[in-house]
Order: structure tokens, then sequence, then C-alpha cells
């Protein structure tokens, strides 16, 4: 399928919910130089991936069908530095990871962090941006990444240099990520003539935690994000407390659920309800849904149900899969 797109094609499939490319005169050059780019994207294994994690693997979906060669970094020693948990509940979750990469179906190459980052020359490339980064700079960058970064620690400035230098020795010719990864990146780009690599930088919106504005989707937090080991019924009732304003679309986490995940995986999306409440109702596109929604035609808590059975769709299969691989 891939060989088939046109650079056009090639390049609108990669836009689809994307919200800024580095740059896209870069990317469509690429595109037209390699037959087969490659693009990665990194993980900390430190719990189970959660719909947060599901926009950039719905988008290394999207690149794979678009041609490009899919790595994904597990990325044990950054969790370590990251203060995610002990070198054994990493390890552990590295493997949870490989098995969830596997249900999902992405065809990806894994690679783990700590099979090339002890390594001599990579070690060297780190202390290199080391020599050209502020520490100020290296705050600003994990502002959004970082756990406790009021009280960070050195470690957890290493981590963004590590990260650009990955991008060198996976031998990658765009990075993928979240909006949270922007000022990473960006210090790569900046930082190129000292790499001796340059890269397109490709970065996909964040879903707001279900809690509410103001804070990034984390399963760490009670009531926040959903993973795809939760059941059925947890689901449910995460959803059920979700913050979802009615007609408001800005900052509506269930509308965004709908629009980066649900939207991409099935041609349509339908709504169950009563006839006294006004019927089924059935949407080819997330335009639609939205307006629809902010002019009030839509309940919140039947916008909340439909997007519970779409996610139990998408989870069960991984979940039933992750268990047995």
């Amino acid at each position: 399928m891939a060989a088939e797109l046109s650079v056009e094609e090639q390049l609108s499939l990669i836009k689809k919910n994307t919200e800024e490319i580095v740059s896209e005169e870069a990317l469509v050059a690429l595109l037209k130089a390699k037959k087969k780019p490659v693009v990665y994207c990194g993980y900390e294994p430190s719990g189970p991936m959660h719909l947060g994690h599901f926009v950039t693997i719905t988008k290394l979906m999207d690149l794979e069908k678009a041609g490009f060669h899919v790595k994904i970094l597990l990325a044990d020693v950054h969790a370590i530095l990251n203060r995610k948990g002990s070198e054994q509940d990493i390890e552990r979750e590295v493997e949870n990871w490989r098995k969830t990469v596997k249900a999902i179906g992405i065809h990806a190459e894994m690679v783990l962090g700590s099979d090339f980052q002890f390594k001599r020359e990579y070690q060297l490339d780190v202390m290199r941006l080391a020599q050209h980064s502020t520490i100020q700079r290296g705050l600003r960058s994990m502002q959004e990444i970082a756990r406790d970064i009021d009280n960070a620690t050195i470690s957890q400035l290493w981590y963004p240099l590590m990260q650009v230098a990955d991008i060198k020795h996976l031998a990658v010719d765009v990075a993928l990520g979240g909006l949270e990864q922007r000022k990473v990146h960006m210090i790569g780009k900046d930082m190129s003539s000292v790499l001796g690599y340059d890269f397109v930088a490709l970065h996909t919106p964040l879903i707001t935690s279900l809690k509410g504005p103001g804070q990034k989707m984390s399963k760490s937090i009670p009531g926040s994000g959903i993973a795809v080991t939760d059941s059925d019924e947890e689901i449910k009732k995460t959803l059920k407390g979700a913050y979802c304003p009615e007609k408001i679309a800005a900052d509506n986490p269930i509308l965004q659920i709908a629009r980066l995940i649900i939207f991409p995986r099935f041609a349509s999306f339908e709504i169950t309800r009563p006839e006294k409440f006004g019927g089924n109702l059935s949407f080819k596109t997330y335009e639609s849904l939205e307006g629809d929604y902010v002019a009030g035609k839509i309940h919140p808590l039947d916008l909340k149900s439909a997007v519970g059975v779409y996610l139990e769709k998408i989870v069960k299969p991984i979940r039933d899969n992750w268990k047995t691989a």
C-alpha cells in the first residue's frame, strides 16, 4: 500500500491529527529523497500503556501506512533517570510493553535503551551536548516530562540530552512525540551542528486529563486516564466521572479521545439512545460530531457512553492478547 502513495498522499496522512511539523519543507524533501524513511517514538516503560500514549501510537500507524519504517524505543534508562521506579520495576514493565505493542499489531522494530545508551560514542555525544546546554534550558525542556520538577535531580537534566542523542544513534529521519516533547526536540534541532545530525520533528496534540484542564493525562492519578489493562467496568466508571462540559469542545477530553483515537480506527461513530431523547445518531467525520455536540444536540452522558463502547472495542483485544502474549 505504502509504495502506491504519492508524496502528496503521504503528506496528507502524516499531517492528519498532527499539531506541528518542524519543518514541513524538510519532510517533503525527505519523502522525495528516501523510499522508506525511519520514524521513532520513545516511551518510558514505567506503567501500562494508556490513552495518552495512543495518540502517538495511532500516528505511528499512519506513518507506517505512509511507508515509514517504525522504531519504538523502550526507554528503560530514561525511566530510571526520571525517577519512575527501580531497575527491577522498569525491567518488568519493559516486558509488559513488548506484549502490548505486539497485541496492538503495529509492525515496529522495538529497541531497548540500555542496549545502546552505554556505548562510548553515545555518551561522548551526550557530553558534547551538555557542554553547549544551559541548566535553565534543560529544566525548561523537562517541565512537562519530569516527575517532581520543582525538586529536579541532575539525572533529570541528563535525560533530554540523552533523548537528543537517541535520535542520532537510532539513525532516524523523523522524531515523533506529543507537544510535551517539543522543547527537547528543539534542543536537538538547535544543536544539530554539535551533534552532527539533523531530523524532522513531528508533534501530536495532548489529551487533557479526564479530571479536567490544566493536567496531562496520567494513569498514576486516579480518574485521570484509562490504561489498556483496565476492565470494561473500570473504563465505564472512569468515563462516567470524566470532565465533559456540555456544549464545550475546547479542552474536552472525551471529544479529544473521539478525534484522536476513535475516528482514525472506525469508519463511523454511532451514538445509541432512546427515541424519546432523539434516537440514534451516526457520524462519518469528527467535525460533524463536534458540531452537533457544541449545538447541544448530544448530551455529555450519551457522548461518554458511546466513547466507552468504542474504547472497549479497542482495548479488549489488546488486553486479552496482552494476557496471553
